[in-house]
């Protein structure tokens, strides 16, 4: 496997490996990664869709990416997905799979000119006081101070910043920011977390820090996750004869040590209350996505708390990586990310709103009609004084093909489940879904008097608990996340945001899709390039411009220096005089 960029690999359909066709794979898990596995098994080494098989302990695919109807509950998403032009492989990807909507057009298709017709921005991204639009001008608010302590961890090698907390790093000359509240709540990133981790987001996205304030560098598909992405690849993977086998639970994997060569050996597997064993040889391959963030999803309803559920269950998907893991070191560490629910989980909830009673609160915010079909909020919207850090996003409407005509849904999150509320004095974890309902409305500027009957009446709501909702930031070091194909594997990889893959951010789903095509890539030989992840941070018209969408469009010039500083940045300008590079920072505002 190798890195390519430009179109040259990109366009090309590479040769078919040798013997693929008596060749089998095993797929643990049907979320994004497994799924996109199995679409580039397909689609690239060409292997028979029959010898495909894909384990799910549920009823459904999906994984994480989800949107459903929960019978007697209502709609639940339990999170929603930020997507980026610069997806490369996701998009690589979605160009060969078919929408299920428009005949003849790939997703990429359908996407491109979805936000090409009514693209992504935020008129409203926070509030305070009850509604009011908390004015922060798409300002970042940085002072120099804080900016440098940005700097610092921009420039810091990843190895000096292993097991590194945020805190340890940055103080309240960023925690107090505009800058901050955008990240953190955008991100879902919490203070104490993995500053590693920041810094790859820094880095990855340094194109888009300028659009951090009003989300105009976002994407969003035009359904929910569920039926925008995850049923055409099921569609498209079923048409190639992919075996799905569902109700399915992996117990084990048990492999063959050897010190330059590790072989998966058995799948140990339960379904229907019998235990069976699936032995494999080498040409049988294994992609397991190991590690969930929606692991131990707990539901509530309009009358009912989601409560919470921090145990590693047997069978799993911790509990199977623990048990892989056990038998090399190479296999990573799971309990760096699973053993801290307390610091990793948030609560989300979908509200329904049953008539039109509560949309003049959510207009007066977003300035934008929920009805209109196009996009709303464009992006989360903070409450940036509440208790719970409370966000909410309304995406284009209808979210689901069978919603009802006048209802909108609204997802929302509260990053401190274990806090009271401001209007509810209660944790967000211990509230029905019309209490976290009237908690939200509270915030729109609902008169008081009118919060219980409208949360009751005109609103169905379903919170979900996620222990393990941003445990991919809990702070680690090499080596606690294996890589995609082990040293010495000769037929298993990890795929998913728990693996290993440089330079790439965890927690979206461009993550997913490259761990799964690096795995194809690696396992099956397959000669095609894999996109490199996209090289922003090495284009200095990205870092300059970034850096002054940082200091609020005020150029370096202004910064305050002492009399040294001043000296060496007008010698250093001299230098540059009547030069290219002098034209590069007046084009960019530096100076």
């Amino acid at each position: 496997m190798y890195y390519s960029s430009g179109n040259y690999e990109a366009f090309a359909r590479p040769e078919k490996p040798e013997n693929v066709e008596h060749k089998s794979a095993y797929l643990i898990g049907s979320g994004l990664a497994s799924l996109s596995a199995a679409c580039f098994l397909v689609r690239d080494a060409q292997m028979p869709g029959a010898h495909i098989h894909i384990f799910e302990k549920g009823p459904i695919p999906g994984g994480a990416l989800d949107g459903d109807q929960m019978t007697n509950v209502g709609y639940v998403m339990r999170g929603g997905r930020e997507m980026d032009n610069h997806f490369e492989c996701m998009w690589d990807l979605f160009r060969s799979i078919p929408s299920i909507e428009t005949e003849g057009v790939s997703i990429l298709d359908e996407y491109y000119w979805l936000n090409k017709k009514d693209p992504n921005y935020s008129l409203c991204r926070a509030t305070l006081n009850r509604g009011q639009d908390a004015h922060t001008e798409n300002k970042f608010g940085l002072s120099d101070k804080g900016a440098l302590e940005i700097m610092n961890l921009f420039m810091t090698p990843d190895e000096k910043l292993e097991n590194v907390k945020m805190t340890e790093l940055f103080d309240d000359e960023v925690f107090n920011t505009n800058f901050w509240m955008y990240w953190r709540t955008m991100f879902a990133f919490k203070d104490d977390q993995s500053a590693l981790e920041m810094k790859r987001y820094m880095q990855r996205y340094i194109h888009h820090i300028g659009g951090l304030p009003d989300f105009k560098a976002l994407r969003f598909t035009k359904y929910n996750q569920y039926e925008s992405m995850v049923l055409p690849m099921i569609k498209y993977l079923e048409e190639h004869g992919v075996q799905f086998h569902y109700n399915t639970q992996v117990m084990n994997v048990i492999f063959d040590i050897l010190p330059q060569k590790k072989t998966a050996k058995t799948i140990v597997i339960e379904h229907d209350g019998q235990t069976e064993n699936i032995d494999l040889t080498s040409d049988d391959f294994v992609f397991y996505t190991n590690g969930s963030n929606v692991e131990n999803s707990t539901y509530g309803s309009q009358t009912k708390a989601s409560g919470m559920d921090s145990e590693i269950h047997e069978g799993g998907t911790f509990d199977l990586w623990r048990k892989i893991a056990r038998q090399d070191a190479s296999f990573g560490r799971p309990d760096k990310f699973c053993t801290d629910p307390e610091d990793s989980n948030w609560v989300s909830a979908t509200v329904n709103t049953l008539d039109g009673k509560i949309l003049p609160y959510i207009k007066n915010i977003c300035k934008r009609d929920p009805l209109s079909g196009k996009v709303v909020t464009g992006g989360i919207v903070t409450v940036t004084d509440s208790k719970w850090l409370l966000s909410w996003t309304i995406n284009r409407q209808p979210q689901y093909r069978n919603q009802p005509k006048g209802q909108v849904l609204v997802w929302l999150y509260g990053m401190f489940s274990d806090r009271p509320g401001d209007f509810i004095k209660k944790a967000m974890r211990d509230c029905t879904g019309m209490e976290i309902c009237e908690e939200w409305l509270y915030h729109l500027g609902v008169p008081e008097d009118q919060i219980e009957g409208l949360a009751k009446n005109s609103a169905n709501t379903v919170p979900v608990m996620m222990p393990f909702a941003s445990a991919y930031f809990q702070p680690r070091e090499a080596g606690d996340r294996p890589d995609v194909v082990p040293k010495g594997c000769v037929n298993f990889a990890f795929i998913g945001n728990f693996a290993e893959t440089p330079r790439d951010t965890v927690f979206t789903t461009e993550y997913s899709i490259r761990t799964a095509m690096e795995a194809v890539y690696t396992l099956l030989n397959v000669d095609r390039g894999v996109p490199e992840v996209w090289g922003s941070v090495y284009d200095v018209r990205d870092l300059l411009n970034a850096t002054i969408a940082m200091r609020d469009g005020k150029p370096i010039t202004e910064m305050k220096l002492d009399i040294k500083q001043k000296i060496a940045v007008k010698e250093l300008l001299k230098k540059v005089e009547g030069t290219e590079v002098e034209k590069l920072l007046n084009e960019y505002h530096v100076i």
